[in-house]
Formats: structure tokens, sequence, C-alpha cells
């Protein structure tokens, strides 16, 4: 008996009964061709079939699986990470984010990555301020002249605070707005050899907040795209609200505790468990505005210099206002930041 079960992570996959013993083997075809024609980590098909629903491709094909198929082949390039742009008209925020894009053209770069707060602010102001904001986000992007893929930013969810009028079953609501704009709030693409996940790390809460959290339906997501990349694969990984990050030690204390854990990821152990084992090369994160690499089991977390920097008021905890530029280069990522020119016309450096 043939059976075709599902296409997963880009994967077909077809059970197959031998008829002389009753055995169950799996053949996997990915990548233009058969990876895998070999036992299942079952013994029967009904069980298999419950790893599958419950568990996910990668619990229910043996590892030795992915491992049949060599990485592609690598090839140096550079590309641009822009986050927390804010982008306002007041403070001169619409001219300070023209001249980032516009100084992005003067780098050799292949595409550009939005880490996130493109507009300052979608959150808590009414539906046609933030529609406003989007569209010269939208005309602003275009003097960069780059691909652009997008990460959203708790500044880019739509209506979320009460004080913007915004009813919750309003069709742009929330990250609904950001969707239309840019698409996908979590994907992943390739690019020479490179693997990249862009993910949504914005959680909006119960009360009408947020938090920072990647939730569950999008770490079975993760689960399953990482297990379709080729072992060895370099992998960068992006996202607003930082993973791992020590902000917290250098900022004055709070009097109040903030009521949502908003600085970093709540849930940022489960992530790093499902990255654990691959060759996560970095992660580029943005939302505290300030550079500070932090390396945890062997990998950068790279929290990045926000565009706007202390929000259109000059420096942050030191740093300016700018962008960073990676290069990818055998196998490594190095970053360095660049500044624009920017002068702030109300500062309040910090």
């Amino acid at each position: 008996m043939v059976e075709v079960l599902a296409l997963e992570f880009g994967a077909l996959l077809v059970l197959h009964q031998m008829k002389h013993c009753g055995c169950y083997f799996l053949l996997i075809w990915c990548v233009g061709r058969w990876i895998y024609d070999g036992s299942v980590n079952a013994t029967n098909r009904r069980q298999f079939l419950g790893l599958l629903g419950a568990a996910g491709f990668s619990a229910a094909v043996p590892s030795s699986a992915f491992g049949l198929y060599a990485a592609p082949v690598q090839e140096s390039f550079t590309f641009l990470f822009y986050t927390d742009a804010h982008l306002q008209p007041e403070l001169n925020g619409l001219v300070g984010t023209d001249m980032a894009f516009k100084k992005g053209r003067t780098i050799k770069a292949d595409f550009a990555i939005n880490g996130g707060d493109h507009v300052f602010d979608a959150l808590g102001v009414p539906k046609q301020r933030a529609l406003q904001l989007f569209d010269l986000y939208d005309k602003t992007e275009q003097d960069l002249g780059l691909k652009l893929y997008h990460t959203v930013g708790n500044h880019d969810v739509c209506g979320v605070y009460p004080a913007s009028g915004m009813a919750e079953d309003d069709p742009l609501y929330g990250k609904k707005l950001f969707e239309q704009r840019f698409g996908k709030t979590y994907y992943s693409f390739d690019h020479k050899g490179y693997h990249f996940v862009v993910l949504d790390s914005v959680g909006i809460t119960n009360d009408r907040s947020y938090e920072g959290r990647v939730d569950a339906e999008q770490l079975k997501w993760l689960a399953g795209d990482l297990a379709g990349v080729p072992a060895g694969t370099p992998i960068v990984v992006v996202a607003h609200i930082p993973l791992v990050t020590a902000y917290l030690a250098y900022m004055p204390e709070m009097p109040v505790p903030p009521p949502h854990h908003s600085l970093s990821v709540a849930n940022a152990n489960e992530v790093l468990a499902l990255l654990d084992g691959h060759n996560v090369i970095g992660v580029l994160q943005g939302h505290t505005h300030v550079n500070e690499t932090v390396t945890w089991k062997g990998v950068p977390y790279v929290t990045c210099g926000a565009v706007c920097g202390n929000w259109w008021h000059g420096t942050h905890l030191g740093t300016p206002e700018g962008f960073t530029v990676v290069t990818l280069a055998g196998g490594k990522m190095t970053t360095r930041y660049e500044t624009y020119g920017f002068k702030s016309v109300a500062p309040q450096n910090t």
C-alpha cells in the first residue's frame, strides 16, 4: 500500500507498507529529489499519524532524513538592517527616516530588513492617524531603492490601546493593518545559501496592551521551518523585541514595575530551545534603541540602534540615530553601525 500523506514544509511525504512484512517505510521528496527512503519513528500507521499530528513532521521522521541533502554553498553579501524608525511628521522624523534610507543607497547591499516600529505610533491613535503614518512610511521607503523585508514592531500594531477608540472587530485592528501593507508577520526566506527567519515577537494582551511573546502557533511553525533546513545551513534570525538582552542593566531603576513583560520576549527560552542545535550565526533585534551584543551559547544576539535614536530627541544611552550594515561571509555574521548625520530639533540626549 502506498499513501501520500501530506505536503509539509516543502516536503512530500509518502508512506509505503511492505506486503511481505507489514513494515512501514517513508519516502520524502524535497528540493527536487528523493532525499529519504527508510524507516519511520513508529511501528504502525496509526502511531506514525499520531506523531505527525501531535508533534509534527520533525518528530515523525528520523533526524537522519534531514542530513541527507547538503547545505547550499554560501556566497558573501551585505544587507542593511533598519529598525525603530518611528516615522512621524513631528520632530523632523519624516526627514530623518528619508535621510537614513538615502544614506543606505550609498552602500552596496543585496536587500534590507526593517526590524519593526516603522511608525510612531499606531498603538494608541485614531485609525485615520495610523493610516496616514503608514502612507507616509510607504512613500519614504521608496527612497531606499532596495528589496525590503518587514518585521512587525509593537508600535506597528493598530488601535490596541483603548485610547485609539478603535473597536476590536475593526478590520484593521491589531496586526491586520501591518499584514495588509507588508504581508505575514512571521516567515522565512533564503538568500545565497543563508536561511533567514523573521519572527513576530509582539503579543497582544487581554487588557489591550502588548508584551514580548512568540505564540504557540508560531513556535510550531518555527520548529517545522528549522526542520526543513539542510543541516549546517547558516541561519540569521530577526525579532523586533529582543530574545536576549542586557538592556535592563543599563536603565535607571523603574519606580513602578511595568504591567507586562515588554522589554524582551517573555518566553524566549522556548524560542532558544528550538534554535539550539541549528547553525544560527546571529540574531538581529531592535526595540530598545541601543547598540548591544550579547553572546549566548556562541550565538551573537545583536540589538541594533534606532533610526530615530532617542525618539528623535538625540542619543539614547549613548547610541545616536543610525542603522546597521550586516555582512555575511564564510558562514559568519559581522555588523557595523552607520550614522547618517541627523540633528535633532529638540535634543534630549541620554
